[in-house]
């Protein structure tokens, strides 16, 4: 019996020393202890997209639990890849940027069935699986100018916090004006203001998990003041739902959705490249200004937004709440398995999920304060040079008013080109530039009619 005793306590001291030494532990100065509590952090943080994205992309008519049961295993997916084999603290998640376009914009606005838009995800994460392993990417990455990335960035997320504001009912429709204030007397608007206040208030004394805090504390309240009745039961068994294998890929090629594809491309490719450059600068992990590894983070997220595709979710993305777990002292790709685990026991929560985001005043003020994060971005350009800035004011201003990711991008490639061509600086253009501009005329000019 000691002898048996000894044996185990000396196989379970290699296996935790071969954890240790796999995620290189020592190397990069942490602990289980350090590690674990990143974990958590991150997961508080980020775990608003287990509400989030189902209550977003299940006003498309996809059923509730297959995109919440898609929602985690994309994440799972996405962080334990990240975490195994790339060995970074940067977890993976289905992105709002991109649910938003998936919903409001190819299904809602253009009226393309979202199995076509499945299809058109699982397209977009194959090529950018393929690029990952190429050098193409770079050369993509290296094409789109610095003020335009910053640009997208920014126009993304004034087109979620206008789409938050239009959930809230603050914002509205109107036949004189487009939009206007909401009535403050609606109770879906004077409970998400309430909602917005609260999820502020803890953002500006740096509570760890604001936004899900807030979340929880409006749900509290909606149910006492009677907006929010509870289900018959909180958990239940994951169900797999009815989007599983629903994604029409040649439905999405037989109706050239191929600018749909390229948007789900290019976003992807330029919010996971930068959060993921930004995370790591953050965490040290840099070296000589070259991020190790890529490969493997690239491809984390290509896999997890194909596998997302297929359960049926919007294409995934790094996720920038992963800088709290970094700031908690999280240097390695442990955290990310912690967070795939506290995201696989969320599996049994769908109907507390599912109650809570049919309530605009729990899911709106997340992404209106997320759309206010990614504003950030528009410091880095240099509003003097206007054959730089201009273009970008173009992406950032169009693309709520077109309520189009994939137009204004196009009219700020476009208008960038035109305005380089006509100040003798055609040689400051990427070559690949031009050929975006091409397939954008065509597509705005041609295929639109």
């Amino acid at each position: 019996m000691v002898l048996y005793d000894s044996i185990q306590n000396k196989s379970q001291k290699g296996f935790v020393m071969s954890i240790k030494e796999y995620f290189k532990f020592e190397e990069r100065k942490t602990s289980y202890f350090t590690e674990t509590l990143a974990g958590f952090t991150t997961f508080l943080t980020m775990a608003y997209i287990i509400i989030l994205n189902p209550s977003v992309l299940s006003q498309t008519g996809m059923d509730f639990n297959g995109v919440f049961f898609a929602t985690i295993i994309a994440t799972i997916v996405g962080c334990l890849f990240m975490g195994i084999f790339a060995n970074y603290p940067i977890a993976i998640a289905p992105g709002l940027a991109m649910n938003a376009y998936f919903s409001f914009v190819v299904v809602i606005s253009m009226g393309i069935p979202w199995q076509e838009a499945l299809g058109a995800v699982f397209i977009s994460a194959l090529i950018f699986l393929i690029l990952s392993l190429t050098s193409f990417r770079q050369a993509v990455i290296n094409a789109i100018p610095a003020s335009m990335k910053e640009g997208i960035s920014a126009g993304i997320g004034l087109f979620i916090s206008f789409v938050g504001l239009q959930s809230a009912h603050i914002i509205v429709s109107s036949p004189a004006t487009l939009v206007t204030l909401g009535n403050f007397t609606d109770p879906v608007t004077y409970m998400s203001l309430i909602g917005l206040f609260i999820s502020i208030i803890l953002v500006v004394n740096n509570v760890r998990g604001a936004l899900f805090l807030g979340m929880i504390i409006t749900s509290i309240l909606s149910f006492l003041f009677g907006y929010i009745s509870l289900p018959d039961t909180i958990f239940s068994i994951p169900e797999l739902g009815n989007t599983f294998m629903q994604m029409d890929i040649m439905g999405a090629i037989s109706h050239n959705l191929y600018t749909i594809i390229f948007t789900f491309f290019i976003v992807t490719l330029f919010d996971t490249t930068g959060t993921m450059l930004g995370i790591a600068k953050q965490a040290g992990l840099m070296k000589n200004d070259t991020f190790p590894n890529v490969k493997s983070a690239l491809l984390a997220d290509s896999i997890a937004s194909l596998v997302g595709s297929i359960f049926g979710t919007s294409p995934t993305s790094a996720y920038v709440e992963s800088g709290s777990g970094v700031a908690s002292g999280g240097r390695t790709g442990f955290v990310n398995v912690i967070i795939a685990l506290l995201f696989l026991l969320m599996l049994f929560t769908a109907p507390i999920a599912k109650v809570l985001s049919t309530v605009p005043a729990v899911t709106a003020p997340a992404l209106i304060i997320v759309g206010f994060y990614m504003m950030s971005s528009l410091s880095r350009i240099n509003w003097d040079d206007m054959q730089e800035a201009f273009p970008a004011f173009l992406i950032f201003l169009m693309m709520p008013l077109s309520y189009s990711i994939t137009d204004a991008v196009g009219i700020g490639i476009i208008s960038y080109c035109l305005i380089k061509i006509f100040s003798g600086k055609i040689k400051q253009v990427h070559p690949l530039l031009y050929v975006f501009m091409l397939l954008f005329i065509i597509q705005f000019v041609v295929l639109s009619n």
